[in-house]
């Protein structure tokens, strides 16, 4: 299988090149930086040096040509300003869903947010709320297209070794997610096709990682 991971040096992104490439599938990472094409190799996947911020959704279209699946984990990250939040976290999303549109790259898994749809809830931080409106932003525009998408919001992530014990469903508490876990469930995701078309939430929990998946 064939996958270009948008946003590949995100530390998400080089965690599932290496579990998909482990188990031998060719991975593609989009990066902005040409420094970073060495570490997506050193994880097993090739890097394609593109900013999605300001490509052409040409370039784009032709990098996602003849592959199996597309995977938005992309984000401007803390510190990054306001302005960022919706270039990259709603504008480059929807760069890239439109691209795997019109490759014909069906399978689209998405790296959401939990809490998107509570932007407007009192109190928060407004840089954190803007950045929640790109990621609500981006999951419509995601659902509004002809593709096959998942959705996948990650609680609160945390660099703890992953534990393979996760609650994944439509709606779950609060809690926080390993990145190793997050990765391995991206990787699980991506040929269920129970999960089409679903926005699911992920936590730390009680289950199982191949059985929460198989159990949609």
């Amino acid at each position: 299988m064939r996958v270009v991971i948008a946003g590949g040096h995100g530390q998400i992104a080089l965690r599932l090149t290496k579990v998909l490439a482990d188990q031998g599938d060719e991975v593609i990472g989009l990066v902005r930086n040409p420094d970073h094409v060495a570490d997506i190799a050193a994880a097993g996947g090739t890097g394609v040096v593109i900013d999605l911020e300001q490509a052409d959704e040409q370039a784009v279209v032709d990098v996602l040509a003849g592959a199996d699946a597309a995977v938005f984990a992309a984000g401007a990250g803390p510190g990054s300003g306001n302005a960022r939040k919706d270039t990259v976290d709603r504008g480059a999303a929807a760069l890239f869903a439109s691209a795997a549109e019109r490759s014909r790259v069906r399978r689209h898994v998405q790296v959401g947010s939990m809490g998107a749809d509570k932007a407007d809830e009192p109190g928060l931080d407004e840089t954190f709320a803007i950045y929640l409106r790109a990621k609500k932003a981006a999951e419509d525009d995601l659902r509004s297209r002809d593709l096959d998408w998942t959705i996948l919001r990650p609680g609160a992530l945390v660099n703890t070794p992953g534990t393979g014990m996760i609650q994944l469903a439509d709606k779950t508490p609060r809690g926080e997610i390993s990145r190793d876990d997050v990765a391995l469930v991206l990787a699980a995701l991506i040929p269920a096709k129970t999960s089409i078309g679903r926005t699911l939430e992920l936590i730390s929990g009680e289950t199982p990682l191949v059985a929460a998946v198989a159990a949609l």
